[in-house]
């Protein structure tokens, strides 16, 4: 068994994290799984990448290892070449979801409202 000595440097330093630093550097790497992915479905290589996007291999490895930021204008650019979104944006209100009795409920109230009526008069 592989026993770590903690480092409390180290430790003092995660516990400066902020809950946005930390989203923060998992859209990084998020972006950067999803190029990488793209990459290889499209048999392309990193210096690909970069001369399709007319900049070094340098730079485009220092966007996708998290020692450069990710720009929107980068990710931009990285998906017009790459022909795909990259990342995609959700709506922040849930889809709600409705139980079968809900769902005839609904129904019937529609056909009611439907519903021819007929206005006898004598």
């Amino acid at each position: 068994m592989i026993t770590y000595k903690i480092n409390p440097i180290m430790e003092e330093c995660r516990k400066l994290i902020t809950p946005e630093i930390k989203k923060q550097v998992d859209l990084c790497v998020a972006i950067a799984n999803r190029v990488y992915d793209l990459l290889e479905e499209r048999g392309m290589s990193q210096y690909d990448l970069a001369c399709a996007l007319g900049e070094t291999e340098t730079e485009v490895s220092g966007w996708l290892s998290g020692t450069q930021n990710l720009t929107i204008d980068k990710i931009a650019r990285m998906a017009t070449v790459l022909n795909d979104d990259i990342i995609s944006t959700t709506s922040s209100k849930k889809p709600q979801t409705k139980n079968i009795d809900q769902m005839a409920a609904e129904d019937n109230m529609t056909y009611e409202k439907r519903k021819p009526t007929t206005n006898r008069t004598k």
